[in-house]
């Protein structure tokens, strides 16, 4: 029992240690399917979260390559055992699954199950998701070269064990959803405040000169109200300038730039994996530069953006951030898309042009089947 205690407090410390590093639910999710496989040694684990129709929002895998998560094709939604504890959300352990009442099969490249053990996720009466693990690797167990399982099911021990790692999955993910909320606040919070201050200063400077210079085309005499213009102009962009300063994020102040991409790029390359667990290798090349501060934090926003787009959505096996004197680029070796459709602006292509062009920067973006690069040119 010591043997069992000390690998549901190590499955418990990753899961915990995933909240820690600012992941999103969806990663925290990752890991918490992932430890509870390896603490009871299932082939394959998965993490439903339900939705408020009866379904799942979201399935989380592990176990099951992503070749063959295409062939199984969309989730059963409404039937089938699964279905049946989103309703009835008691713990299931069952030494066939295939002769359960419940089982109304699988399609045909879904693999072999036999012995099943589904546990709720709970938060008092709330079901935040369920884990469900099948065919317990155990000596003699499945192999991919035997698909049938031994007569060798989960015991009411690996129940109780999985129903104790549970309870501690729930403050995991019951941390990770309060940390983005809280992240979406944040951002709500800050939005609003430089509303406030573009309002209070910026925009008010403009006004004033629109009004000097509507004054200037009616004087006898235009140099003094342009004189008054140009004043007003410099000011404004020294205000609006202090409002970009703003937005220069806190790492930058210490590390600089080329160190805060280094340690952003660490952690997603410890931390990210794909849907199906696979993990993709990020890397950082380049040493820093000197850049106006209001560079350096659109450099290092669109860096982020760029990894974001290519991790979540170009199905990438490498992505790479270089940083030189003049230019920063992130390469992945994903998917791709078609720039012309402009099929990711909605994703922030948009919004890290705009900053770009906010300090006198291009940026471009260059996709095809075998990856795509952003690249943004700074001035020097």
């Amino acid at each position: 029992m010591d043997t069992d205690r000390d690998a549901t407090l190590h499955a418990v410390s990753t899961a915990v240690l995933a909240v820690t590093r600012h992941l999103s639910v969806h990663e925290v999710l990752q890991v918490i399917v992932r430890a509870a496989a390896q603490l009871l040694d299932a082939r394959y684990a998965a993490l439903g979260v339900p939705d408020d129709e009866g379904s799942f929002a979201e399935f989380v895998v592990e176990g099951v390559s992503d070749e063959q998560w295409k062939r199984i094709g969309p989730l059963p939604r409404q039937h089938g055992l699964l279905a049946l504890m989103l309703r009835d959300d008691r713990a299931q352990r069952l030494p066939d699954v295939r002769k359960d009442p419940a089982f109304e099969g699988w399609p045909t490249a879904h693999p072999v199950l036999k012995d099943f053990l589904g546990v709720p996720i709970k938060d008092g009466t709330e079901t935040l998701g369920i884990i469900f693990l099948a065919n317990r690797r155990t000596p003699g167990g499945v192999s991919p070269d035997q698909p049938t399982p031994t007569d060798l099911p989960f015991t009411a021990a690996d129940e109780d064990l999985l129903t104790l790692f549970a309870a501690h999955a729930a403050i995991a993910m019951t941390n990770a959803r309060l940390y983005e909320r809280n992240r979406e606040l944040t951002v709500i919070e800050e939005r609003a405040r430089l509303a406030r201050e573009l309002h209070d200063a910026v925009a008010q400077k403009l006004f004033s000169l629109r009004l000097t210079a509507a004054a200037a085309l009616s004087a006898p005499d235009p140099r003094a109200e342009l004189e008054r213009v140009q004043t007003l102009a410099k000011e404004a962009l020294a205000e609006l300038r202090e409002v970009i300063f703003e937005l220069r994020p806190a790492e930058l102040e210490g590390d600089g730039l080329a160190e805060s991409l280094r340690k952003h790029v660490r952690v997603l390359d410890r931390a990210w994996s794909s849907g199906r667990g696979r993990r993709p290798r990020v890397r950082f090349e380049g040493e820093d530069v000197a850049l106006p501060a209001e560079v350096e934090a659109v450099a290092y926003r669109v860096a982020q953006e760029a990894l974001y787009n290519a991790l979540r959505h170009g199905d990438p096996s490498e992505v790479t951030v270089r940083l030189t004197a003049g230019a920063l680029e992130v390469h992945d070796d994903g998917t791709g898309f078609d720039v012309g459709v402009g099929s990711r602006d909605g994703l922030g292509l948009a919004s890290m042009r705009e900053r770009a062009e906010s300090v006198g920067g291009r940026l471009t973006v260059d996709s095809s089947p075998a990856g795509t690069v952003v690249r943004l040119e700074v001035p020097a």
